[in-house]
């Protein structure tokens, strides 16, 4: 959509205060595009780590399979999942505070001696799962956010910046023309009552 404009000076004036706001938002948003196209980096790198740190503890208990088919899933789940927010250039992301687990009450004499400790793997694995999950939405949200902002320094730098540099241009040259013509015509007139007041002469 190309710019709609009036050649005049209030025209002028709105078009040199719209160009002046880009031109200043757009070092703003390019400093912003930088820092989310870092934390994205930062977040995949993240991602990758839980990643391998969850198969690391799986593939820890390939060993104890056996076992774990006496285990009693029962015994322990996820109460709540607290998330707090902290804000990476401008935008709100998500966080892990704590994830709180429900723990039943069992016999230790009862039951098998690794039950404490099948315990203790289980809130890992879920913990990393949780941790996991929130830091692909994480990735996914900072991505998302820096391309928008990618979308709006391109639509600054190389469309509307240039179309309202281009638009001044025109409405400078256009008033200047007219104050031209305007010059010449006073003269014109001028030169005319000269010529008529000497010949009245």
């Amino acid at each position: 959509m190309s710019l709609k404009f009036q050649y005049n000076k209030t025209a002028l004036q709105a078009l040199n205060k719209q160009l002046n706001i880009r031109l200043r938002a757009l070092p703003t948003l390019k400093n912003k595009e930088s820092a989310l196209r870092m934390e994205v980096k930062i977040a995949k790198a993240e991602t990758k780590k839980l990643a391998a740190d969850l198969e690391e503890v799986i593939h820890g208990q390939d060993k104890n399979l056996r076992m774990w088919n006496e285990f009693d899933s029962g015994l322990m789940s996820v109460k709540e999942v607290k998330l707090g927010f902290r804000k990476i250039a401008g935008e709100k992301i998500p966080q892990l505070d704590e994830v709180v687990f429900d723990t039943k009450e069992f016999d230790v004499f009862a039951e098998p001696k690794w039950f404490l400790d099948g315990i203790e793997v289980l809130k890992e694995l879920f913990r990393l799962v949780i941790e996991k999950d929130i830091a692909e939405r994480k990735m996914e949200m900072l991505e998302y956010a820096r391309k928008k902002t990618t979308q709006k320094v391109n639509l600054y730098e190389k469309v509307q910046i240039p179309e309202y540099e281009d638009a001044i241009q025109k409405i400078k040259r256009y008033l200047e023309d007219e104050e031209n013509l305007a010059k010449a015509a006073q003269k014109i007139v001028k030169k005319r009552q000269q010529n008529a007041e000497e010949a009245a002469l």
